[in-house]
């Protein structure tokens, strides 16, 4: 499950998914992302290789990320963002977001924080930089999951997964990056625990909106919980 949703290897479908299995799978994220944080990682190799322009290395990077995540979390952060200024009322915002289309808010969003995650990958330019932003924002996964974060509707991903993650397993998941974050190698140590902490925070204050104004997440929150969490972490590495 975790693979088959969050990148486009293909995988045999799961034969059960229920709250275990989601949240095994959420649990899983940052694993089922080696993928898109290697190909990041060899696509920024290739561009110190040849020489190309930092920002064109950057941009192609986190480009070669969202085809490999069928742009998932993009959408998702779209999404979010025209429906937290689309409206005030609960049902109107969620009609919002469930549309396919993108008003002027969501695009704006969409672009601002890719430009922050290009400029900051354009100045910490390391293929283990690119691949640590990459699989830090997937751990987040974990925190937008945990027992206690309401789904906003009865259905879809955000009702398979939230809440389906217990709050020790999401904490170790936290503690566990911010731990191997410190080995990064070319920074102080406490510069990549640092990005663990700030892509958290970022995470923990959109799931905080969310909820107070769509009464919990859903599968679009989860994806914008991502893509603000690997700009927070990209940011502190860089």
């Amino acid at each position: 499950m975790a693979v088959g949703t969050l990148t486009t290897v293909p995988v045999p479908a799961p034969r059960v998914i229920d709250r275990r299995v989601a949240g095994g799978a959420m649990l899983l994220a940052p694993l089922a992302a080696l993928p898109l944080a290697v190909a990041a990682g060899l696509v920024v190799a290739a561009g110190h290789a040849v020489r190309l322009p930092s920002l064109a290395t950057a941009a192609l990077a986190l480009g070669a990320v969202a085809l490999g995540s069928r742009g998932l979390h993009l959408d998702g952060l779209a999404d979010t963002a025209d429906g937290l200024g689309a409206s005030y009322d609960r049902a109107k915002a969620l009609d919002v977001m469930r549309r396919g289309d993108s008003g002027p808010t969501g695009v704006a969003t969409l672009v601002l924080v890719l430009l922050v995650q290009v400029g900051a990958l354009t100045t910490a330019a390391g293929p283990v930089t690119a691949a640590a932003g990459v699989l830090i924002g997937r751990c987040t996964l974990s925190l937008a999951c945990a027992r206690g974060v309401p789904s906003a509707r009865p259905e879809g991903l955000g009702a398979t997964v939230a809440g389906s993650v217990p709050r020790t397993a999401a904490l170790a998941v936290g503690v566990a990056a911010a731990g191997l974050a410190a080995l990064l190698p070319g920074l102080p140590w406490w510069r990549g625990p640092l990005s663990v902490v700030l892509a958290y925070a970022v995470t923990g204050a959109l799931l905080w909106r969310c909820t107070k104004r769509l009464g919990g997440v859903t599968g679009d929150v989860l994806g914008a919980g991502v893509e603000v969490a690997v700009a927070a972490a990209l940011l502190a590495l860089a």
